[in-house]
């Protein structure tokens, strides 16, 4: 300030003169800034945040600012805080709705002691007409207090195999032992308890279980019965019983040849035409005999 300006405000001579409001309004804001740099640091505000253009914006509510004391009181405005109340209260609400993480079960890891030994037996029920399967696995050194475990697996879930939908696998695991397999087929398997059961002997050490497959529907259909085969006729008398010839025939006139005897002691089902053939050959041989005895 010159000494002309200073004499205008009504100040001594060599003495600063008295501020306006303005100067008041700056000196106050500057002295708030510093204030607030050295408790509040804004390089933790996530809103905070400089452009290319060296103004700064609050990432918040989309506005632009000067310097910082300005945006410092921007942020104790009504706008920012009404924005950090939806804000939270968003975050509140979805923190809510989210699912509850899955806590991870710690894989136990045993060392196995090999396989166990198994029977497995094939059943056929004639009255039903339905198969069934009983399963009988041994679990010696089974480890105290727990019980063996089995389920179903769909060929598609294996990678050792080329996946065929008409097989399924039945699984069977009890630590330390190994976990076993056997490849049954895809059929529906009946769950009532008086089919479907599974038992663990505590003392014997065997795990019994016993699956039965429904019956297909064409095995549920009565039989188709065929009509019974035509009754088989008698076939044609020998020519040794023909006693009745006529007087003065030659013997070689009633003896029939090769290939016509033959046909009438063919099967049983071709005997009409050789009767048919015989009675021919008879009647040739009656005109031949007359024409003689004229």
């Amino acid at each position: 300030m010159s000494f002309l300006s200073a004499r205008e405000h009504g100040a001594k001579p060599g003495s600063g003169g008295v501020a306006s409001a303005q100067q008041e309004g700056v000196d106050r804001r500057e002295r708030l800034r510093r204030l607030a740099l050295e408790t509040i640091d804004l390089a933790k505000d996530p809103y905070y945040m400089r452009n290319h253009l060296g103004q700064i914006e609050c990432r918040l509510c989309l506005t632009l600012h000067n310097n910082e004391g300005n945006y410092l009181a921007h942020t104790q405005g009504k706008r920012h805080q009404q924005n950090l109340a939806k804000r939270a209260a968003r975050e509140a609400a979805e923190k809510q709705a989210a699912p509850a993480p899955q806590r991870r079960v710690q894989i136990k890891k045993t060392v196995k002691i090999g396989r166990p030994g198994y029977r497995v037996t094939k059943q056929y029920d004639i009255e039903t007409r339905q198969r069934s399967l009983l399963f009988q696995v041994e679990y010696p050194e089974i480890e105290e207090g727990s019980r063996p475990r089995h389920r179903f697996m769909s060929a598609y879930e294996q990678k050792i195999e080329t996946a065929d939908k008409s097989y399924q696998y039945l699984m069977f695991a009890a630590e330390p032992y190994e976990v076993i397999g056997f490849k049954v087929p895809n059929a529906e398997v009946v769950k009532q308890e008086d089919f479907f059961y599974a038992h663990w002997d505590p003392d014997a050490h065997t795990y019994s279980m016993q699956i039965v497959f429904k019956a297909p529907k064409e095995q549920l259909q009565p039989p188709v019965l065929l009509p019974p085969p035509p009754p088989v006729l008698p076939g044609p008398p020998p020519l040794s019983s023909m006693q009745h010839l006529p007087p003065g025939a030659p013997a070689a006139v009633w003896q029939l040849p090769t290939n016509i005897s033959s046909r009438c002691t063919c099967a049983a089902g071709m005997w009409l035409p050789a009767r048919v053939l015989l009675l021919c050959v008879l009647l040739s041989c009656v005109a031949i005999v007359a024409a003689d005895m004229r």
